[in-house]
Parts: structure tokens; C-alpha cells; sequence
């Protein structure tokens, strides 16, 4: 029951890529771009982005807390749930355009592909978390995990996993573009930061 481009919201653009992909940065850049020619959007990160979701992130990535893999997915979609209702749908109602740093697709690459829980049960449980808003437009930040991991600036939690857990997300994401690609566009994050944020703002086709 996802909700589709067309479905008559502004778009409501994600950055998905494993850990050192680039992804904020490379959002950062882009609702730069927006707002600078006049394009209405709105930021937000997952988990966080409201005080419900920002107590989950921390439990979630602080290190203090364990949870299992369940109990993670759990979390996850319910600091996603938050954000929907109380942020990006009013945004989108609003007729801003919305740009997140992850979306539902990371629950289903880390808890389905890295944790191994059922993939059809992640997506279910973030599907009524969101109540069916998927984002319109994804954009795979794609990197080898090796490569993105080498590029943190900060681990968290789930950022000191294993090796073999990261390949497994890589492969995961790599898999959900393969199956949407009329929501994903993979763009090769392994160069400049400059030459990402062009190919991104040139497939948005948005310039002043």
C-alpha cells in the first residue's frame, strides 16, 4: 500500500547508502540547492527528527542499550512512525518537498538483509509505521562497505558491526534497487563529493 511518485504530495526524496556513503552530506547539499531557488523542503534524519525519535536514536546508537534484532526493527519503525506523523506528512501536505537521511529502505537492509529477519516481516512493520508513505524517489549512495567504512567520521552501535554484516547490507540495498528501479536511482558515491551532489541534482533535473 506504498504511496508512489504521482501520488499528488511534493517529492519526498531519501538517501540510503551503508555507513560512510555520504549520505548527509550529500543531502545537506542538495536541500542547499533547493533553497536556493526557491523550492520549499524540509530536512530530517532517522532514526530522530522529533523528541519521541530522537530518545529512540540514542537508544538505539549510543552503545548503551542492546537490543535484539526484533527489538530493533521495532524501534526503528516506531522513531520512523513519529517522524511521518508528526514532520514529513504535514510537510508534504504543507507542499514542501521533504529530504531524509534514511528512510524505511535501511530497516530493510540492516534488519532484514544484516540481522537476518524475514524481509517481507520488516516491510510490513514499517509499512503500518508509515502508514504506506514510502518516499517517492531513493537514491542509492553506493559504495563497498570496506570503502564507506573507512570514511566514518563517528561510529555508533550499529557502525562497529562486522564486516560480513556491512557486505550483507550492501548486498541487501543493492538487491531493493534491482526490484524498484523506478523508485531507485544507484548513483557511484566512490569519487568526489562535487561530482555525487551533480549527478543527484542532474537526475532531480531541478537547476535554477
Amino acid at each position: 500500500m506504498s504511496m508512489a511518485v504521482g501520488s499528488g504530495h511534493p517529492p519526498y526524496l531519501a538517501f540510503e547508502g551503508v555507513e560512510g556513503a555520504g549520505k548527509s552530506s550529500v543531502a545537506h547539499a542538495v536541500v542547499a540547492h533547493l533553497r536556493e531557488i526557491g523550492i520549499p523542503v524540509v530536512a530530517v534524519r532517522e532514526p530522530g527528527g522529533t523528541e519521541v525519535g530522537e530518545a529512540i536514536r540514542h537508544i538505539l546508537l549510543s552503545g548503551e542499550h542492546h537490543p535484539r534484532a526484533r527489538s530493533e526493527a521495532a524501534l526503528f519503525a516506531a522513531a520512523r512512525a513519529q517522524l511521518i506523523a508528526e514532520i514529513v506528512l504535514p510537510a508534504l501536505e504543507a507542499g514542501s518537498w521533504v529530504v531524509s537521511d534514511r528512510s524505511a529502505y535501511s530497516s530493510l537492509a540492516y534488519q532484514a538483509g544484516g540481522r537476518g529477519l524475514p524481509v517481507e516481516e520488516v516491510r510490513r512493520l514499517n509499512d503500518i509505521a508509515i502508514g504506506g508513505l514510502w518516499p517517492s524517489q531513493v537514491f542509492l549512495l553506493r559504495v563497498e562497505a570496506e570503502a564507506g567504512l573507512g570514511r566514518q567520521a563517528v561510529e555508533d552501535r550499529i557502525g562497529t558491526e562486522s564486516a560480513a554484516f556491512f557486505d550483507d547490507v550492501v548486498g541487501a540495498f543493492d538487491a531493493l534497487a534491482a526490484a524498484e528501479p523506478d523508485r531507485f536511482e544507484v548513483v557511484d558515491a566512490d569519487r568526489p563529493l562535487a561530482d555525487v551532489v551533480a549527478d543527484v541534482l542532474d537526475l532531480l533535473k531541478v537547476t535554477p
